[in-house]
């Protein structure tokens, strides 16, 4: 079942909807890239398995998370676009060869641990499903993926983050995601509900990083940083804090938002809302400052 945003977005072509204004009155600037529910009917005729099965590739309904956000006017990007037809958390090269067909003997592809687990730009397996696709994806239908879905939602985050740098002296890129749940790091210890990545301190400001874990802590919820997720291609693309442009990735735990079956919206939908907003506005609130530290000073 859909859930309606707080209000209309505004409509793309391109995959994505961006709620909010278009020169953000904020420094913030959300992104949910895993959260797309709009299958093509193509897409699942070509799949060997049910939608089901593509549907665990999704942050299931993360978007939610951010609502009470979108209804304060944080400007926010959503993908529409299911994550099993291109993840926009992926480089555009980082696409497996063996999967498509027609590839230029001159194509520019780069390899990574993730593709080579089959979650690569376009996912090609998963634990459990084995192949997702009855046949390879021919390379103009990728390039035509990558030019009318990944291309225009990283070219909006970049226009949002010059935009707000430009209005508010810094801009802050909270990119969204959902994880399935953690085992406690030791005995006796809590589990991590949160873990906050900033690719070891290469797209964020460390001070950024402590003030949003020390928020989530004030709400009961421990936040890990950068293990086991540090964040991935979205925020190392946009991230470049020597020049006021921070991108923190924030990965919340499903079972503290979605029922027992991890599929549909549970009753803690409503406190994980309360506490991302309350780490949005913690950092919207954080002024700008030149002498922010860095991990690699």
């Amino acid at each position: 079942m859909d859930r309606p945003a707080p209000h209309p977005p505004a409509r793309t072509e391109a995959g994505f909807d961006r709620f909010g204004p278009a020169i953000p009155d904020r420094p913030i600037i959300l992104s949910v890239p895993h959260a797309g529910r709009d299958y093509p009917s193509d897409l699942l005729a070509q799949a060997r398995v049910r939608r089901q099965q593509l549907q665990r590739l999704e942050d299931r309904w993360a978007d939610l998370l951010v609502h009470p956000l979108i209804a304060r006017g944080f400007t926010v990007v959503v993908a529409s676009a299911p994550r099993a037809l291109i993840d926009l958390n992926r480089h555009e090269r980082e696409i497996d060869p063996a999967m498509l067909v027609g590839v230029p003997r001159d194509a520019a592809l780069q390899s990574s641990a993730k593709l080579r687990g089959g979650l690569g730009l376009i996912p090609r397996r998963m634990v459990g499903a084995h192949e997702l696709w009855h046949k390879p994806v021919a390379w103009s239908e990728a390039q035509r993926r990558i030019e009318t879905i990944h291309r225009p939602y990283h070219a909006e985050l970049a226009r949002l983050m010059t935009a707000a740098r430009d209005a508010h002296g810094h801009a802050i890129l909270i990119d969204l995601h959902s994880m399935p749940p953690l085992p406690p790091p030791a005995a006796g210890q809590a589990a991590p509900g949160i873990v906050l990545g900033d690719r070891f301190g290469r797209s964020a400001s460390t001070r950024l990083m402590t003030l949003a874990a020390d928020v989530a802590a004030g709400h009961g919820i421990v936040a890990a940083q950068n293990h086991p997720y540090p964040g991935d291609h979205l925020i190392e693309r946009h991230g470049r804090p020597e020049s006021g442009l921070h991108a923190i990735q924030i990965e919340v735990d499903r079972s503290l938002y979605l029922d027992d079956a991890l599929d549909q919206p549970g009753a803690g939908l409503a406190r994980m809302q309360g506490i991302i907003t309350a780490i949005a506005q913690a950092l919207a609130n954080e002024l700008p400052r030149a002498h922010y530290a860095l991990a690699a000073e």
